[in-house]
C-alpha cells in the first residue's frame, strides 16, 4: 500500500495561488506521503501540455509517484454530438494520462440530480455509459491505462449501480474508484458497500464526512444527501464514518495499490491534509 494526497485536497490553496500544483508534490512528500493524485481543478492539462512534463519533474525531485489522473465526464446526453464530444474528450484525457505517466485514470460517467437519478433512469442510460466506457477502456488499453468510475454524482454512487456498470462494460482495465466515503451521499452504509467493492477496485480514495439527521436544520458548510440527512466533510479520523473498520477490511484484503486521502473540510486545507495523512497512517499501522 502506498499512501498520499489527492490534489483535490489542495485546491483552495492552489486555486488562490498560495500553493502552486508545482508545490505540491514537494508539499506532500514532507507530510509523508508516497504519491500524489492529479485532479486538475483551476488549471488545464489538455490546454497546457507543458505543465504535464513539469508536474512529472516536481514528483521525481520529490520522490513521489504520480498516482491517478481524475476528470470529469458526463456521457448522459441526449444529443449525439454532444455525446461523441465528451467521449473524444475523454479519450484526449487518456492521452494526457499516458503522459504523466500514470497507469490508474478515474473519469467520470453520468450524473443526474437525486430527482432524476432514479433506477429506471439508471437502466434506460445504461446501453448508452456502457458504450462510452468501453471505447474509452479500449482506448486506454493500447497505453496499459486501467481506467475507472468512480462511486459519486448521486447517479452512479451506490455499490450495485457502480457493480452493475463495471459488469456491463466487461473490459479488464475498467474498474472502480472506491471512494469509502461517497457512499454516504446516497444514504448507505459505507463499511458495507466498501466490502462489496473491493473486489473491483483499481484505486481507494479515504475521506471522512460528519453525518447529521434530516431534521437537524445546519446550513452553511453542510450538504444533504440524497435521502435528506446532512453531511459536511471532515479530517479523516475525525468524522463519523468508521474509518478504522473500513480500513482493516481493505487491508485484509490483500490491496496493495495506492490509497488516496480527500480532504474536502471546512479546515485549512494544508492542515487538514496534513492531520488527515498523520491519522490514517497510525491507523493502518495499528491494525
Amino acid at each position: 500500500m502506498k499512501l498520499g494526497l489527492s490534489s483535490y485536497s489542495l485546491h483552495r490553496d492552489i486555486s488562490s495561488g498560495k500553493l502552486s500544483i508545482l508545490d505540491a508534490p514537494r508539499w506532500i512528500k514532507e507530510q509523508g506521503g508516497e504519491h500524489i493524485e492529479i485532479v486538475p481543478i483551476s488549471f488545464s492539462l489538455v490546454d497546457d501540455p507543458g505543465l504535464i512534463d513539469d508536474i512529472r519533474r516536481a514528483a521525481s525531485d520529490a520522490g513521489i509517484d504520480i498516482s491517478n489522473y481524475a476528470v470529469g465526464a458526463n456521457f448522459a446526453v441526449d444529443d449525439e454530438a454532444d455525446y461523441r464530444r465528451v467521449i473524444e474528450e475523454t479519450k484526449a484525457h487518456v492521452d494526457v494520462a499516458n503522459r504523466l505517466g500514470v497507469k490508474l485514470m478515474r473519469h467520470d460517467v453520468a450524473s443526474r440530480p437525486p430527482a432524476e437519478a432514479t433506477i429506471q433512469r439508471f437502466e434506460a442510460d445504461l446501453p448508452k455509459l456502457v458504450a462510452a466506457c468501453r471505447e474509452v477502456a479500449d482506448y486506454a488499453a493500447q497505453f496499459g491505462i486501467t481506467t475507472s468510475v468512480e462511486n459519486h454524482g448521486f447517479y452512479i454512487q451506490a455499490s450495485d449501480r457502480v457493480q452493475r456498470l463495471v459488469s456491463a462494460v466487461d473490459r479488464p482495465n475498467f474498474k472502480t474508484t472506491l471512494d469509502v466515503g461517497n457512499f454516504m451521499c446516497v444514504d448507505e452504509n459505507p463499511l458495507v458497500a466498501v466490502k462489496k467493492n473491493l473486489p473491483i477496485a483499481s484505486m481507494v480514495h479515504l475521506k471522512d464526512f460528519y453525518l447529521r439527521p434530516a431534521n437537524s436544520g445546519f446550513g452553511e458548510g453542510w450538504f444533504r444527501s440524497a435521502g435528506g440527512d446532512y453531511l459536511r466533510g471532515a479530517i479523516a479520523g475525525h468524522g463519523d464514518l468508521p474509518l478504522e473498520a473500513i480500513l482493516k477490511e481493505v487491508k485484509a484484503s490483500g490491496y496493495a495499490g495506492y490509497i488516496s486521502l480527500e480532504f474536502e473540510g471546512m479546515e485549512d486545507c494544508q492542515l487538514g491534509s496534513r492531520l488527515g495523512l498523520q491519522q490514517v497512517r497510525s491507523i493502518w499501522e495499528r491494525i
